[in-house]
């Protein structure tokens, strides 16, 4: 590659680094470590093909610079434990919004087919919720009570057992990515297919409007962090099944890095679903305005968090 290639294709991005050196007491330790990374790997290209040029000495010069901020002796604040939530985490998810949107978009496409499905084998659903289950169901449809499973143990219990589970299903998801984004892919396709499935069990008997309304309640949290969560496996097996121009070790720990901090950034969101899910989607009777208003919260909730807060905090790093 001729030098003054080299310096068209990458002189903005050195740009922003020289700003992330400026602006190093505002940012975060990964985002430093992430533009450290980059910036020697530049350097290292630099000085293997043109060691005598000026570039390579701005470059050597920049990574001086960005070493020292980066390895400087800094105590942690106590405040850490607020800001990985309010910045870090907004911040990596607009670093992994090509992985989210591929995770949503393998989730609503697995959602048609458990719709299609479902639709046009009735066997289908037992196959995928079970038969125990939709025995259940109907026994409560019958009684007038299709959402009776909901209630079916204390609140606490239910909860902290709901809890649990989707987090550990979240990790799951995330782990999977191991075996590259494939596995990450095929766990958020079943989640997806028995979610389809589900809507259109209860479609059929004439109760998607209550079924929509009781499931959703939780379940606008609590799909939405699978889906994050299917971002944070795709993180994590892209990493290492497309390194670019790192090595496959560096890419592979730089895809895990930024995964496990989606991945837990998604405890609270689950938190509040199985809170949800213990205490309130029990509630049938609840007015119907009551409980439409708490998933559009929760879909504001999502909107803003997941989407204007990434965009609006990479905006006042870059644009600053």
């Amino acid at each position: 590659m001729k030098e003054v290639t080299f310096i068209r294709r990458n002189i903005e991005k050195w740009k922003e680094t020289e700003k992330v050196v400026e602006q190093a007491d505002k940012l975060t330790p990964d985002r430093l470590a992430d533009a450290y990374t980059e910036l020697t790997a530049d350097l290292a290209f630099a000085q293997t093909h043109y060691p005598s040029s000026r570039i390579t000495i701005y470059l050597n010069n920049l990574a001086s610079a960005l070493h020292n901020v980066l390895y400087r002796n800094k105590k942690e604040k106590w405040t850490r434990i607020f800001t990985f939530w309010t910045q870090e985490v907004p911040q990596t998810m607009y670093y992994a919004r090509k992985e989210l949107l591929i995770s949503a978009l393998i989730f609503l496409a697995s959602v048609l087919v458990g719709i299609v499905s479902a639709a046009n084998d009735d066997n289908f659903v037992r196959l995928i919720l079970g038969n125990g289950y939709v025995d259940m169901t109907l026994d409560n449809i019958a009684r007038g009570e299709p959402m009776a499973v909901y209630n079916g143990s204390d609140e606490v219990p239910m909860f902290l057992g709901i809890t649990l589970n989707n987090i550990m299903v979240s990790f799951n998801v995330f782990a999977m990515g191991l075996l590259t984004s494939f596995g990450t892919g095929w766990l958020l396709f079943n989640n997806g297919v028995m979610l389809g499935a589900f809507q259109t069990f209860f479609f059929k008997h004439g109760l998607l409007g209550e079924s929509m309304l009781a499931v959703w309640l939780h379940g606008t949290l609590e799909i939405w962090a699978i889906i994050v969560a299917g971002a944070a496996g795709l993180a994590l097996g892209n990493g290492w099944l497309f390194p670019g121009t790192y090595s496959r070790k560096e890419s592979f720990m730089r895809g895990a890095k930024k995964g496990l901090k989606i991945i837990v950034g998604t405890v609270p969101v689950f938190v509040m679903a199985g809170f949800i899910e213990g205490f309130i989607t029990r509630h049938t009777e609840l007015p119907d305005f009551l409980r439409l208003s708490i998933i559009l919260l929760s879909l504001a909730f999502i909107i803003y968090y997941y989407i204007y807060l990434p965009n609006r905090k990479n905006h006042g790093i870059t644009k600053t």
